[in-house]
């Protein structure tokens, strides 16, 4: 799966979504993970309201399935979750991308939770796994 980081540096997940001018993308496996490329955008990003600017970030993200940042707004993480991908918050700006990554990588091998459960099975073209057994009527 795809996974993406917010940075301005290329260590730590430490860029707001709508400002950030890097985003670093990452192939992730039970296996482990390859860097893959940075975006990287232009222009003026600073916090101003204007939505046109998430356009090509939204466009660059499609196919990723979980989108790591320091922060983001309430209209971008929707349009984020409406093109399958999951925006999550970094606990803090020091959180390093190496380290996130290798905790991915173990969750994968054991047991994901079940929303990323959900995201790789749907990702493998498999039917999610109903959480319950249906009763007989």
């Amino acid at each position: 799966m795809k996974v993406a980081f917010t940075t301005s540096d290329n260590v730590h997940v430490n860029a707001h979504f709508g400002w950030a001018k890097n985003i670093d993308l990452y192939d992730v496996s039970p296996d482990g993970f390859n860097f893959v490329n940075t975006l990287e955008f232009g222009g003026d990003l600073k916090e101003d309201g204007n939505e046109d600017k998430l356009v090509p970030k939204l466009e660059a993200l499609d196919g990723c399935t979980l989108l790591y940042v320091s922060a983001i707004g309430g209209s971008a993480a929707a349009r984020l979750i409406r093109q399958n991908v999951t925006p999550i918050k970094a606990r803090t700006d020091q959180d390093k991308i190496d380290e996130i990554l290798g905790e991915l990588v173990k969750t994968l091998k054991g047991n994901p939770p079940p929303w990323l459960r959900k995201v790789l099975q749907k990702e493998a073209g498999l039917e999610p796994t109903p959480n319950f057994l249906a009763e007989d009527e």
